[in-house]
């Protein structure tokens, strides 16, 4: 696939409409071949009952970017992928505003990809860190 044309931010952001994605109101604002970036607006139905942005939005955003790093560079042949492993570390939250995400690939083999992932929060202040690790499926 990475012989592919690549999709634009907004054909990223519509693939993810009626999922998860679309759900938390996650939205491409980059895609190139090695580096993807998006982003989501703080919201009530993202925090946790505490007043912050609950960790699995963070982790959703994130994830999410990965993925479909993944997807656009699967090697020739594959299928899809699936999450195998994936760590996060917070470092900071927020209660409003724009949160963002910068995904780049770490390894894009065969058989696995992984990704790391930076998750900045409001004036760019650095929120999390995240790598997940992904199995490039094929046809049986």
């Amino acid at each position: 696939m990475p012989d592919a044309p690549l999709p634009t931010p907004d054909a990223l952001t519509a693939f993810g409409a009626g999922h998860l994605p679309g759900l938390l109101g996650l939205r491409f604002t980059h895609a190139e071949p090695g580096l993807l970036r998006s982003e989501l607006t703080v919201r009530p139905e993202l925090m946790a009952p505490n007043g912050f942005l609950h960790a699995a939005s963070v982790v959703a955003l994130a994830d999410t970017t990965c993925g479909y790093g993944t997807r656009l560079n699967l090697p020739e042949g594959a299928q899809g992928f699936t999450t195998i492993e994936l760590k996060s570390n917070h470092l900071g939250t927020a209660r409003e505003g724009i949160v963002t995400c910068e995904a780049r690939p770490v390894h894009t083999g065969r058989t696995t990809q992984v990704w790391d992932a930076e998750v900045r929060g409001p004036g760019g202040r650095l929120m999390a860190l995240f790598r997940c690790t992904q199995a490039v499926l094929y046809p049986r």
